[in-house]
């Protein structure tokens, strides 16, 4: 019978080397790592049964990043997260939708070699359907424009300006459409802005209506807000190894857009400061 094949990613060098001394030991094959991207290597390169991994790394990714990236390359594989926070009350549900097992440092190395065969004889996990946010939102667009409509309901300076639902909110479909397909292109953060003659009719038309500049930025920033909420919804859903780049296009564009919103709302009011 082939042995349980391991995959050790630790940036400590001691306990990485204890534990992959002890680990084979106890008849595993065991493969060290010592940073995120070494790791990411091994994996796209080898099959594992069990991923054990140190949460917290210095540099680029952590261990749910690697973990992330086991779950595509090889589904059937156990992972499992050490950390030296015992308490993670708000992190661990989060984490767990990822990971099958956290696991508290330092832990007895008896206890660590029970807890890697009891979850092995549970056997492989069930599958997690994992979506791109940009799926995600195109998926959400309507709850997440509702949600949205919820939370502009109780900004009193902004419903100040009477309108109907649909001329509160007609601008979104077009918006999201837009956001999507940004998250689907390779068009690099901060890089010269997609052109949006959506955008530049919203702001003429927020003009029109009687919108202040501050009730336009505030519109935008709920829209922000609201977008986080339903991603923290879809946590179980989401590849955490692109996460942190996946939010930031989301405010980059969405900045972009209010940007552009700015500029015609600004040259209308100019427009009637001259005609006046």
């Amino acid at each position: 019978m082939s042995l349980t094949r391991v995959l050790l990613v630790d940036d400590d060098d001691l306990i990485r080397s204890m534990l992959e001394q002890v680990l084979q030991e106890q008849g595993f094959d065991v493969t060290a790592a010592g940073n995120v991207a070494e790791a990411l290597k091994l994996i796209t390169s080898n099959v594992y049964d069990v991923l054990l991994s140190d949460l917290h790394m210095p540099g680029a990714g952590d261990g749910l990043t690697v973990v992330s990236a086991m779950r595509h390359a090889n589904p059937k594989a156990v992972t499992m997260l050490l950390s030296a926070f015992p308490e993670m009350d708000a992190a661990s549900h989060a984490i767990l939708l990822q990971a099958d097992q956290i696991l508290v440092k330092p832990m007895d190395v008896s206890a660590l070699v029970r807890a890697i065969n009891e979850r092995l004889a549970i056997g492989p996990p069930a599958a997690r359907v994992v979506e791109t946010v940009a799926t995600i939102l195109e998926r959400t667009t309507e709850i997440t424009i509702k949600d949205w409509f919820e939370h502009i309901q109780k900004d009193d300076k902004v419903m100040a300006v009477t309108l109907t639902y649909e001329q509160r909110i007609c601008h979104l479909p077009q918006l999201f459409r837009e956001l999507v397909d940004r998250l689907r292109s390779s068009k690099p953060i901060g890089s010269k802005e997609f052109i949006s003659a959506a955008a530049a009719e919203h702001g003429l038309n927020r003009r029109n209506q009687g919108y202040t500049a501050s009730m336009l930025v505030e519109e935008s920033r709920m829209l922000q807000v609201t977008i986080f909420h339903t991603l923290q919804k879809n946590l179980a859903r989401i590849d955490f190894s692109i996460l942190l780049t996946e939010v930031m296009t989301i405010a980059d564009e969405i900045d972009s857009q209010l940007s552009q919103a700015m500029v015609s709302y600004v040259a209308a009011s100019a427009g009637d400061e001259l005609a006046a």
